[in-house]
């Protein structure tokens, strides 16, 4: 793993979680004005081109939903009272809820209203993207103040003719294969689900963007699962240009790691990953690949099939703040955000280093002090090599077996066998598999 400072450490993530904190307040849906806000906002940080996509577009089996936006919403009682108001918490309203203007008895408003009885202080965040309905959410505390009496409900929103947005960045490397980054970003007022994933990202950008690059990197800021079908449909095209991808999402909390591998089991990006996370040193979980989540589902359909994983900390079905109002700005762990981006750089960092290499002076082992490799390994005493790393890489180095594979074999981290490698690189005793 990468090794900062305290202090370096400690201002990156303080970094993520202001852009998080930045993005917060926004009502976002799957259109809108709010998911253009977002991305203007990540334009401040990495050069995000944006796409408009019009009501209407076919895009496979499904069609551009109409553009949906709200200014305010609020339930009022005879008193003139605000006892749910939009302006306090943006999940009050079911996202993509219709307009309604009336004054109805609380047995009329009581299939509109939603809560949490096991939560009883936190409000839900439900949708209703493809069904034209309205409603409100609240806490279950809130529900049982209401009595009998005409309150007047508003839901100020419109659904247009509009179209369907979403931020992509390409990062074009030495090599045409890409590597695919991707988020959600059309989740309201919720932290780890998933603006700690497009802040994670952001940062992961800006970082390779100032970097020579050997692989081609896109990065794509989507709403989920339409947005993700928008644009396999519409960039059929450059799919088999994609190599290997990670769906970022939930990575900002304190729980351990959680990967959910590729559709296909014996993948390089299920590799990449598994081994990153064993030299952490701390828990992580390994989960197969399910066709239930988030836009993994997509991109590893049967007319897709990529081999894109998922990568977070606490999987959604395990932490009770999920699509809640408690997946706040105070469920963001700063520690966290930032070993979260460092697992993603220590895999950037596997995937543009991984090579094949060829032992020159294959038949039996050669010797070392003769060519001057144990006086360019004290030349170098700061990156502290591994001399175990340098045995294994000779026996091993038969052009069928990658850096990683040997990294895996000896348990000997990808870094320090990378930094074997060039000195054995450099006093020619291996040189590069032609691929």
């Amino acid at each position: 793993m990468t090794h900062e400072n305290n202090t370096d450490s400690q201002v990156i993530g303080q970094k993520i979680y202001s852009l998080i904190e930045k993005l917060y307040p926004i009502c976002r849906s799957i259109t809108g004005n709010g998911v253009r806000e977002t991305i203007k906002i990540l334009q401040e940080y990495i050069p995000l081109e944006i796409k408009e996509i019009p009501t209407g577009t076919k895009v496979f089996d499904w069609a551009v939903p109409k553009e949906w936006n709200i200014k305010n919403a609020y339930i009022k009682n005879s008193k003139g009272e605000k006892i749910i108001d939009f302006q306090k918490s943006n999940l009050h309203v079911i996202n993509y809820s219709i307009p309604i203007n009336q004054k109805m008895n609380l047995q009329e408003l009581q299939p509109h209203l939603h809560t949490l009885p096991k939560h009883p202080d936190w409000i839900p965040y439900l949708t209703s993207y493809y069904k034209e309905n309205w409603g409100f959410c609240l806490t279950h505390n809130q529900y049982k103040e209401l009595t009998e009496d005409i309150y007047e409900v508003v839901i100020d929103s419109s659904l247009t003719e509009g179209s369907l947005t979403y931020g992509e960045l390409f990062l074009p490397g030495d090599s045409s294969e890409e590597i695919l980054f991707t988020c959600y970003i059309c989740h309201p007022s919720l932290c780890n689900d998933n603006l700690s994933g497009t802040a994670i990202l952001t940062f992961l950008a800006q970082e390779l963007q100032q970097k020579k690059r050997i692989k081609s990197y896109r990065f794509l800021f989507l709403v989920e699962t339409i947005g993700a079908i928008t644009w396999l449909a519409l960039n059929q095209d450059k799919i088999q240009h994609i190599k290997a991808g990670i769906v970022a999402v939930d990575l900002g909390d304190a729980g351990p790691m959680t990967y959910k591998k590729t559709k296909t089991d014996h993948t390089l990006i299920n590799q990449i990953v598994e081994q990153v996370l064993s030299e952490t040193n701390k828990p992580y979980t390994i989960r197969e690949f399910s066709p239930l989540g988030s836009d993994e589902r997509q991109f590893c359909s049967p007319g897709i099939n990529l081999n894109i994983g998922s990568l977070m900390r606490s999987h959604y079905d395990v932490y009770p703040q999920y699509h809640t109002s408690a997946d706040d700005l105070s469920f963001m762990d700063q520690n966290a955000l930032t070993d979260s981006l460092n697992i993603f750089r220590e895999i950037t960092f596997i995937i543009e280093h991984n090579q094949t290499f060829q032992n020159s002076n294959p038949h039996c082992e050669p010797q070392l002090g003769r060519r001057g490799v144990y006086s360019h390994i004290g030349g170098q005493k700061e990156r502290n090599i591994d001399t175990k790393a340098l045995f294994w890489l000779l026996n091993y180095s038969d052009g069928n077996h990658s850096l990683l594979d040997i990294s895996c074999l000896s348990k000997i981290p990808f870094r320090k066998m990378n930094d074997a490698a060039e000195i054995l690189l450099q006093t020619g005793l291996l040189y590069p598999q032609i691929q």
